[in-house]
Order: C-alpha cells, then sequence, then structure tokens
C-alpha cells in the first residue's frame, strides 16, 4: 500500500514538474471562410527514450529571432496598407471581416453598377450578387409612384447585401424621374437656368427638393453633380453643366454634394477628370489635348471642392487625356485614378461611367474592358445588362489565370462594403 501511495505522489510530482514549463507559441495564423482566427501551428511536443524531457519549441539553424507577431491579409486584421484614414474608414475591418465571408461570385458581383434589366431584374441580381442598379428612364415610364417604389424595393432586399440604387437626376436635359408627370410635379431644370434665375440660393433650395424626392423612392446614390467646366455653347457638356466661372462651379459642387448627403443621397462627382469642350463619349473616342496646367488650375478644382465636402463617389470618364495618359480612356488608366486617389486625395468609390458607350467599345475592340476597368483603380463598374455576363465571367476567368490578383477584387468590395456599412444599409 505505502509503495502505491510513493508511486502516485511520484507521477503527481512529475506532472507538476511538467506543468510548469514555459511553452512558446509562433502563431501563423489563416481567416476561415467565417473571418475567424485559426492557428495553423501545432504544439510540437517530443519524449526522449526516458520520457522524461518534452521539446517545446524549435529554431532552424536559419532563424535566430524571435518571432513576436506577424500581420498579413489572412490575419484577420484589416491590411495596413489599405489603410487611408478615409470617409468610411471607421467600417473598414467590420467590411473586410464580412468580405472575407464571400465567396468570388459575391465579390465580383459587387462590383457592378448594372443598367436594370427591364424583366426578372429581382432575379439578375440574386444571379449575379449584384452591388447595384442604375434606373434609366424606362424604369420609371408609365408607372404609379406605388409601382416604382415596390420594383426599387424588391431590388435592394433581394440578396443578403442590399443593393444601392442609383439614378442620373442632374436637372434640364438629364432628368430620369422629374421628367415623369405621375411621379413628380415639375420638371427640375438645368443647375445653369436655376443659377441665371436664382443665384445660389435657388440651386440650394432645388438640391434639397431633389434629395427629398429621391428619398422618397428610397434611391440612395445620385450620378450628379456635373463638376465639368464649359463656358462654349459648342461644348458638348454645356447645357449639362452649371456653365459659370471655376469658383461658381466649385460652389455649386460643394453646396449640392453638401445637401444632398445631408439627405442621405450620395453624390457623385462627374466626369473626372474634367470633360472640357470634348466630343460625347456615347458616340465614339475623345482625346484631350490639353495641357496639365489646364486640369489644375480649373478641371481639378470642382473635384477637389465636392472631395472636401465628403463626396461618396467619383465618375470617372472614357476621354483620353493625352496629359495624363495617352494611351488609355481615363476610366481604363491607372495614371489617372493615381492623380484622383494621390493626389486630390479622395477616399471615397471610383465608378466608371458607362462601359457600354461606344469610346470604350471602340477602344476594346468590342470586348470586356471589366477587367481593364478592374486594373485601372476602379471599385465599381457601371454596365449596360446586356453587357452584364460577359464582363462577369471575364473578371471570373482574370483571377482564374492570374491575369487579375484576387486581392485587388478585395479591396474594392471592402470599400464598397464599408460604404454600405456607413450608409447604415447594413
Amino acid at each position: 500500500m505505502k509503495k502505491r501511495i510513493s508511486s502516485v505522489l511520484l507521477t503527481m510530482a512529475l506532472i507538476a514538474s511538467l506543468s510548469s514549463c514555459t511553452v512558446f507559441h509562433i502563431p501563423v495564423t489563416s481567416s476561415s471562410p467565417e473571418g475567424s482566427v485559426q492557428s495553423s501551428n501545432e504544439d510540437i511536443s517530443e519524449q526522449s527514450e526516458e520520457g522524461t524531457e518534452t521539446v517545446v519549441s524549435e529554431q532552424s539553424e536559419e532563424r535566430t529571432e524571435t518571432v513576436v507577431s506577424e500581420q498579413s491579409e489572412e490575419s484577420g486584421e484589416f491590411p495596413s496598407e489599405w489603410q487611408d484614414n478615409g470617409i468610411f474608414s471607421e467600417y473598414y475591418q467590420k467590411a473586410y471581416d464580412r468580405m472575407k465571408e464571400m465567396t468570388l461570385d459575391e465579390k465580383v458581383g459587387q462590383m457592378f453598377y448594372a443598367r436594370c434589366p427591364e424583366y426578372d431584374a429581382v432575379g439578375t441580381a440574386q444571379e449575379y450578387h449584384l452591388g447595384g442598379y442604375v434606373l434609366f428612364g424606362r424604369d420609371f415610364a408609365d408607372k404609379s409612384r406605388e409601382e416604382v417604389q415596390d420594383n426599387i424595393n424588391s431590388y435592394i432586399n433581394s440578396q443578403d447585401i442590399p443593393m444601392t440604387i442609383s439614378v442620373d437626376e442632374e436637372g434640364g436635359t438629364v432628368v430620369r424621374i422629374s421628367s415623369k408627370p405621375a411621379l413628380y410635379d415639375e420638371e427640375f431644370q438645368s443647375p445653369r437656368d436655376i443659377f441665371e434665375q436664382g443665384g445660389m440660393d435657388a440651386i440650394r433650395e432645388k438640391a434639397q427638393e431633389m434629395a427629398e424626392m429621391l428619398n422618397s423612392f428610397n434611391i440612395d446614390v445620385n450620378f450628379a453633380p456635373v463638376c465639368d467646366i464649359s463656358l462654349d455653347e459648342d461644348d458638348f457638356m454645356y447645357y449639362r453643366s452649371i456653365g459659370q466661372d471655376t469658383e461658381t462651379v466649385c460652389e455649386f459642387v460643394s453646396e449640392f454634394t453638401r445637401i444632398a448627403q445631408s439627405n442621405g443621397v450620395s453624390a457623385t462627382l462627374k466626369h473626372f477628370p474634367g470633360y472640357g469642350n470634348n466630343v460625347d463619349t456615347h458616340t465614339g473616342i475623345a482625346i484631350d489635348e490639353r495641357d496639365y496646367s489646364v486640369f489644375e488650375e480649373n478641371d481639378f478644382k470642382p473635384f477637389e471642392a465636392g472631395i472636401k465636402e465628403n463626396a461618396h463617389l467619383v465618375m470617372v470618364s472614357h476621354n483620353i487625356v493625352n496629359c495624363m495618359d495617352s494611351s488609355k480612356p481615363a476610366s481604363l488608366s491607372a495614371r489617372v485614378h493615381e492623380i484622383l486617389r494621390n493626389d486630390l486625395g479622395f477616399t471615397g468609390i471610383a465608378v466608371t461611367d458607362d462601359l457600354e458607350m461606344d469610346a470604350i467599345t471602340e477602344y476594346t475592340n468590342g470586348t470586356s474592358p471589366a477587367v481593364a476597368a478592374i486594373l485601372a483603380g476602379n471599385d465599381m463598374l457601371t454596365i449596360g445588362d446586356t453587357m452584364l455576363d460577359e464582363a462577369v465571367v471575364s473578371v471570373k476567368e482574370a483571377v482564374s489565370d492570374g491575369t487579375l490578383d484576387e486581392g485587388l477584387i478585395d479591396h474594392a468590395v471592402t470599400r464598397i462594403l464599408a460604404w454600405k456599412y456607413y450608409k447604415n444599409m447594413m
């Protein structure tokens, strides 16, 4: 009996001795589909022939330093190299965690602002996991207010991540909703006409009315204001712009952006880097020959004014601007996006103008420009419903064959989701 007790006591002493050993872990982490952090290391324990020695850590001959911590994209932490302390930065970690749970199909879909199809819009949104719809005149024609509201709500709620709904309601020649008497009492005039009749006070009044109208339909994004400076009646943008000097255009952009966003409607500054006197890119390629100094002294300034008001989106045009990138349209140019991000300090959503315009289809010889648009630095791609499938397939194939780093998609989608969290959509 005494021998048995002595044996037990000896065993307990040995266990206590071993438990006092310090075990060092060198973590190598990765993110699981649910966004949780998992350790890929196992405690390495090895017993000698005598069974009395435990090996708790091992260093290679080549590595003598102690690993304290290691951050990577797989660690579950928002990548420090993506941090820009921008408009939506408060939600970057939350958005990043959500993005890590998504499939490639879901992430790619978030990057598309598709034209709302005439048939089975809910089914299309669900099939492609779309980030948003752009509504045009046909989506409002011959419909009652209740029909439009019901349709829009069905799109927004068609999937787990709510869609953002946008429209071009500039006033004047581009009015998708107010041109329909059944939906609004009067058609919004152009900023030029409003300003000529009542100055900036009238601009503020109409901007408020416009934001309230969009809100009533649950439309959360307006592809406006037009930031282009145009003083020549022969310019394509003349009748869509406010048509005043640079200082007045800046004030208009600031006020329009502030009022829209204070009413829950994201403003979109367009058409970066400034349209100038160029021809219509809906019908062909436009080449801008102006010096860079002209943009610095004039065209950039309205965009800078809107960015100071924390404008949520900037739409990039399809003009080829020789002083920035003579080989590609602005929407497909990494250099143009570097100027927007680094020089002008924009941290919101960069969105292309419609990739179905002739200026782009001519440039790409009819092939999908979606991959080039992502490589350039766009977060969201505006595209017609007839080109959607080809564009989505091309992006996924580019990821598969290595043409497109999935990290670029991850970064863009994180920003999109952070924007949606910021807007209390999620």
